[in-house]
């Protein structure tokens, strides 16, 4: 099974990536958090795959599993 997310300290300091790109796992988010779409960012970033995406996202949502989470407020 390839992996599709990967961390070079070569690359974006470490970051997790998706696989073969310098797409960071952060970036996409941010994109998400800013109003783009699933779409849109598969739209604007060609070597991003649907399945790349997919596995970013899971790796996000892993990444969050036992940490403490505090409440903040984010004011616009």
């Amino acid at each position: 099974m390839k992996q599709n997310i990967v961390s070079d300290p070569a690359i974006l300091n470490g970051k997790p990536c998706v696989a073969g790109t310098r797409l960071s796992v952060e970036f996409l988010l941010e994109l998400l958090a800013s109003g783009a779409s699933r779409e849109q960012v598969l739209s604007a970033y060609p070597q991003l795959t649907p399945e790349g995406f997919n596995a970013a996202m899971d790796y996000a949502a892993r990444s969050m599993r036992g940490d403490q989470v505090w409440e903040c407020r984010v004011s616009a």
